[in-house]
């Protein structure tokens, strides 16, 4: 197993909160994790039809089984089980008693929030980051493999070829999870929906021609986008609004949680296709972006992650919001770093008067100082400490 950097805050959380809940998309992990983390602890995996069944028909029995605790895999599946470990909870609250996983946010969310308001914990486990895989010594030798594969374990854990296992995980991810969460019966259109979303990773979300493009009615669209999210596929990044004399763009920027999916539905078959194909700066910067929100979710903490643009053109690809100061971050994909790469930052720093100094994280290598701008090449990026 690959050592996870999640692994403080879950110890830190069950050290405060009677329940703990991982979510995250699946195969990223979580499972591995929390078994683990908390070795002592039964598992029981609410994927079992039996298990399943009983916790629905029976809950106060099936929790019964463990009055310690243990650890409840996919609990979004009972629901049920929430309400009656509320009663439990509050009975004895015991640090660290229940770890619950779930691979659907918006559905665990929404019962959390119901039931286990202020008796639980939340984190948030997304595929391996580029400092887990440097760490392990796993981290591919070049930017386009890394691209290529993305960060899901079981592509470092086993020899499984990467179009074999994205092509299962998305056939996997429509037959079940989709169904779900909403009765999306076209399930040839929503795959069309996927794959027009990967088009766009790293572009302005603009529904209307997301829904022109498949077909589709806007608000099918909203609700297929929602899904992703819920499902930890996509996430959207919000721009920030700092008024600096401009008319600022407030549509969000869409990006895929993991490059290896994304690739996988433009059609890209090798990592060698990668070098010359149009779509690999957005990739790289999604790259580069998901490591960042990796990072906050590492740490137990809320995404402080924007971008920023305004209607001129000018445009800062990633701003971090740390207490109110505004750090901000170019990414390029090239090798060469180029004077010009520099320009949108001094730009931004014209227009708002900050003093903070900015990033530029290439597609090259190195870690440096030039024209007051920090640059770092992708693996000092991914295996430094600047941001994770």
């Amino acid at each position: 197993m690959i050592p996870r950097v999640l692994t403080a805050t879950l110890q830190r959380l069950a050290n405060g909160f009677p329940v703990v809940v991982i979510t995250g998309p699946r195969q990223s992990g979580k499972t591995t994790l929390v078994q683990s983390v908390f070795p002592g602890k039964a598992y029981l995996s609410l994927e079992n039809p039996d298990l399943r069944q009983f916790a629905i028909e029976d809950p106060r029995g099936f929790l019964a089984q463990h009055p310690d605790g243990a650890i409840y895999d996919e609990v979004q599946r009972a629901p049920e089980l929430l309400s009656y470990m509320q009663g439990l909870v509050d009975q004895q609250r015991t640090p660290g008693r229940y770890i619950l996983t779930g691979s659907q946010n918006f559905a665990l969310s929404q019962q959390i929030s119901q039931s286990l308001a202020g008796r639980a914990g939340v984190a948030q486990l997304l595929p391996l980051s580029g400092k887990e895989l440097a760490a392990a010594g796993q981290l591919p030798e070049h930017i386009d493999t890394f691209l290529f594969t993305g960060g899901y374990p079981a592509l470092y854990a086993t020899p499984v070829d990467a179009a074999d296992w994205f092509g299962s995980y998305v056939t996997t991810y429509l037959e079940r999870d989709v169904r779900d969460l909403t009765a999306v019966r076209d399930l040839i259109t929503f795959q069309r929906f996927l794959k027009l979303c990967a088009a766009r990773t790293g572009q302005l979300v603009n529904l209307s021609s997301l829904a022109t493009d498949c077909g589709i009615a806007q608000s099918t669209a909203t609700a297929w986008l929602s899904i992703l999210e819920a499902s930890y596929i996509l996430f959207r990044l919000p721009p920030h609004f700092a008024n600096f004399g401009k008319r600022l763009i407030k549509s969000p920027k869409l990006y895929f949680h993991d490059t290896g999916l994304a690739a996988f539905l433009l059609g890209i078959q090798t990592p060698q296709q990668l070098a010359t194909h149009s779509a690999r700066p957005a990739l790289f910067e999604t790259l580069v972006v998901g490591e960042h929100l990796r990072s906050c979710f590492n740490k137990g903490k809320p995404s402080n992650l924007y971008f920023w643009r305004d209607s001129s053109g000018n445009e800062v690809d990633l701003m971090r919001d740390e207490a109110g100061a505004l750090y901000p971050t170019e990414i390029k994909s090239g090798q060469t770093v180029a004077s010009d790469m520099f320009k949108a930052l001094h730009k931004w720093q014209t227009i708002s008067g900050s003093t903070a100094t900015p990033q530029l994280i290439s597609g090259g290598t190195g870690l440096y100082e030039r024209n007051g701008v920090q640059v770092l090449g992708w693996k000092e990026f991914l295996a430094t400490n600047n941001v994770l």
